[in-house]
Formats: C-alpha cells, sequence, structure tokens
C-alpha cells in the first residue's frame, strides 16, 4: 500500500525552487506546512515523556530575579524539577521519532532531502514567556508549531567568530543584528531557518514546537571512520615505501617526506580501493543512531508474526531506523548489511511502500521480516 506524501513547501513552490534559492540559504515561513501535527501532541504529553527513563531531555530556565542568568538542567528530570522551575522555563526532548512512530512518519513530509541528512525530531516545550534564548544552529532546522503559539525573531548570520554571552550554561547570543522576520507561528505553521541563521523563539502561551533537523558530518568525523573501516583491509597495515635524500639534521622530518606520505595517502583515496573505503566509511558513518533503538516489541516468531498480521495489523519501517543505500549496498544503523537478492527486493519494496498488511506478504518472507522486526528495523501498527 503505498501513498502520496505532500511536501512541506508552500503551496506552488517546488522542491528544485526551494533547493535552489532557499536550502542553505535564507529562510522560509511555510504557512500551514505540517497540518496534520496541529494537536497531535499536548504539552501534558510531553512533560511525561521528558521523565521517563532512557529519555533525552534538557531543562533550560531564567533565574526569576534576574532573567538574564540561565540555568540548564540534564536529563534525568523529576517532577519536583519541574515543579519548582522558575517562571520562564523550557524542556527539550530529543530523538521524539523514538517514541512516536506516528511523528517519524513525518519525515516524509521533507523527502526532498535525501534521508541520510536527517538528524532528529527534538520538541520544545514551554508556557507563556518561555524560550532558549537567541541562538543560532549549525544544521538545517525546519521549526513545526505542533501545539499553541511560538513568535519567531531572525536576525543576522553567524559564524565561529560569533560571540556569545560569557558565563552561561548554554550559547546565548548577545546581538541578533538586524531583525529580518517578526511573525507568530499557529499550529500547522513550519519555519525553515538555514545554518548559522540567528533566531529566538519565545512560547506566546502554553506551546509545542518540533525541530525537524537535517546536517551533514563534518570532515573530522570522515576521517575518523575512514580510519576505522581501512582497519579490515589487511593490505594498508604495509609500511610505506618512500624516496630518501639526503639531510644535513637527521633529527628533522623533511617537508619532502610530508608530501610524499601526504601524495600516498591522495593516491590511495583516488584508487578503487580507497573508493570503496570511501563509501563504505561515510555509508556507515551517515547511517549510524546518535540514540539507543527503542524495542516497541517482544521477538516474534514467523508464525506469531504472522497471527498478529492476520489479526490486522501491518508491517512498516521503524521511522527511528537509519537506512541508506549506495546503488543495491544497504547500511542499516551505522552497519553495512548483506542482503540476499530477494531480501534487497523485499527492503527495496518497504522502502518504497507505506506498510505491509498479510496481503502484501508470501509465506517465504515471514522469516525475514519476524528477523527484521526482531532487530528493530520494522515495527508493527
Amino acid at each position: 500500500m503505498t501513498h502520496t506524501i505532500d511536501y512541506c513547501l508552500p503551496d506552488g513552490m517546488s522542491a528544485e525552487t526551494f533547493l535552489a534559492e532557499y536550502w542553505q540559504k535564507k529562510p522560509l515561513l511555510i504557512k500551514q506546512g505540517l497540518p496534520a501535527l496541529a494537536g497531535m501532541f499536548e504539552p501534558e504529553d510531553v512533560l511525561g515523556l521528558a521523565l521517563e527513563d532512557g529519555v533525552s531531555a534538557r531543562l533550560i530556565s531564567q533565574d526569576d530575579t534576574n532573567p538574564d542568568q540561565w540555568s540548564l538542567k540534564q536529563s534525568p528530570l523529576s517532577e519536583q524539577d519541574i515543579d519548582q522551575a522558575p517562571t520562564l522555563w523550557t524542556i527539550l526532548v530529543q530523538n521524539l521519532e523514538q517514541w512516536s512512530p506516528e511523528l517519524g512518519e513525518m519525515w516524509s513530509h521533507f523527502d526532498f532531502i535525501p534521508k541520510w541528512q536527517q538528524d532528529d525530531i527534538m520538541v520544545s516545550v514551554a508556557p507563556q514567556g518561555g524560550s532558549v534564548g537567541a541562538h543560532y544552529d549549525e544544521y538545517d532546522v525546519f521549526l513545526a508549531q505542533g501545539f499553541g503559539e511560538r513568535r519567531w525573531l531572525l536576525g543576522k548570520m553567524c559564524d565561529a567568530n560569533t560571540p556569545f554571552v560569557p558565563d552561561q550554561p548554554i550559547r546565548l547570543l548577545d546581538d541578533m543584528g538586524e531583525i529580518i522576520f517578526d511573525e507568530v507561528l499557529e499550529a500547522g505553521d513550519v519555519l525553515y531557518v538555514p545554518p548559522g541563521l540567528s533566531h529566538h523563539g519565545i512560547a506566546q502561551n502554553d506551546c509545542l514546537t518540533f525541530s525537524f533537523g537535517f546536517r551533514r558530518p563534518n570532515l573530522v568525523q570522515i576521517i575518523d571512520e575512514v580510519a576505522d573501516v581501512a582497519t579490515n583491509h589487511s593490505e594498508l597495515f604495509r609500511v610505506l615505501t618512500l624516496p630518501q635524500a639526503k639531510q644535513d639534521d637527521a633529527f628533522e622530518l623533511s617537508r619532502d617526506s610530508i608530501t610524499a606520505m601526504k601524495q600516498t595517502l591522495v593516491d590511495f583515496i583516488n584508487s578503487p580501493l580507497g573508493d570503496e573505503v570511501v563509501r563504505d566509511a561515510i555509508a556507515e558513518l551517515v547511517s549510524k543512531r546518535q540514540y539507543e533503538l527503542l524495542a516497541f516489541e517482544d521477538e516474534l516468531s514467523p508464525t506469531e508474526l504472522k497471527s498478529r498480521l492476520s489479526d490486522g495489523e501491518c508491517l512498516a519501517l521503524n521511522p527511528a531506523c537509519r537506512f541508506v543505500h549506495v546503488a543495491n549496498q544497504w547500511y542499516i544503523n551505522g552497519e553495512c548489511v548483506c542482503l540476499s537478492d530477494s531480501e534487497t527486493k523485499l527492503l527495496a519494496t518497504m522502502v518504497a511502500g507505506d506498510a505491509l498488511s498479510i496481503d502484501d506478504i508470501k509465506t517465504d518472507n515471514l522469516a525475514t521480516l519476524a528477523q527484521w522486526l526482531n532487530d528493530n528495523w520494522l515495527i508493527l501498527l
């Protein structure tokens, strides 16, 4: 069963226009970009989740007598933390798709951006006046209002040299520059903010804001992953053979020696084996999860799975998992996965589809699907 997903873009705007004119360049207000998000959750839902074991949450607040002084409390949070919080507070909960597959399905509205760039869905819950201050992010984010209203101010572009307010537990800007955007978002509205753009959101009433974040790896992460993958290739442990000229200073590591080793590294990167190592490293890196994967079900046998499906349940991809492929090679949750031709076709069917009912599944596939379910790649709906 498949269905068409509406992109989270303004009416009449194509994905090509957004990517060419806005992506990583300038902000965009998308009125009612995610109407299905409106009312999906209430503040009490998020507050309850923030207290659960294993949830990554933060309580950020401003001192009642000195609002310029901020405090930060990391999870685990308690009811007492919330009850005794100052008047102006915000609770942030990461990785919401892990706890709500229904919310995780919202990622599909952003499929004009490759899924390997998806980070996580974070939610911010706050009472009137609550905020996390003026700041900027180093990644792309779609700020989606799910409950209540939040006023957003956008200002200047920032970089690594932009100063922060000193002696605060969170990164706060003391100057947003000229304000280029000042509007209140209602439930269902979405605001795209590119990396580096200063922004400040203030709750106008009890509200929930969902952040759909997109990011790419940095060079240090790529280099580290390449080194890790390279250890699987014994031929790369051979000591280098390098030309050696006579040196007057025996203690010197010469520029020529460094240049020769650098060239050997460049030659390796550009070789067929280098292509393989870099491909595997990047694919494994971008398919890694930041958070431990939550198991939704006890392990099921193929027979038990068939029974559940016969009772009307369906199988779908777990939106908290990360699926990446290069050609027909799949990488799932940071691992290169070896699949047979039939398994590759089955996974491709699930990636392209909405959900599988008992009528869509061949008996021969039940064992594979049960294993994938037990590995938490799939969920039952």
